[in-house]
């Protein structure tokens, strides 16, 4: 029996991307023939990268990694997935509180298009990790260079302006 070409859509903001979708990055690649990485646009957040800049910082990080590529689309991500002729849509999953929101996004990908959905747990290290909360203590003058990629990183602090850390007395 022939072996089925599997090809997997990994969509999210990544605004930014962190250490923990790199880990799902690196992970989903040995189950799946190709792995795509969906920069989406949310209606609802407010990004702090562009998705030309999203995509350009996950290129970089990706270029090394066969089988695996990254764009962006606008529209609902099972229409996306669909045109792609995705066969699989890969999430991480980062705590309890993820399972829930990801298995009703999940149910409805299944019921709307058709397609499954494949959960990957993100490693310890990262399950606390999210773009938001990077966002936020980045933009209060935190250090995240640990949780984010170098060029991320980087990227991160150019687009931020200075904020001095803030002391008690």
């Amino acid at each position: 029996m022939e072996k089925k070409f599997i090809r997997a859509i990994f969509p999210g903001s990544f605004d930014p991307i962190t250490n923990g979708h790199l880990d799902v990055i690196n992970r989903g690649v040995k189950l799946f023939d190709e792995l795509v990485v969906a920069v989406g646009r949310s209606p609802i957040k407010n990004p702090l990268f562009t998705p030309k800049e999203r995509v350009e910082m996950i290129a970089e990080l990706i270029a090394d990694i066969p089988r695996v590529s990254v764009e962006s689309f606008d529209g609902l991500m099972v229409e996306y997935a669909a045109g792609k002729k995705a066969d699989v849509i890969l999430r991480g999953m980062r705590s309890l509180t993820d399972v829930h929101y990801e298995f009703k996004l999940a149910m409805t990908n299944r019921s709307v298009a058709g397609i499954e959905t494949v959960f990957i747990m993100t490693s310890e290290q990262y399950g606390f990790t999210s773009s938001t909360l990077i966002r936020e203590v980045a933009s209060l003058g935190g250090d995240v260079s640990k949780l984010i990629p170098k060029n991320v990183y980087n990227c991160l602090q150019q687009k931020l302006p200075k904020t001095p850390r803030k002391t008690w007395s």
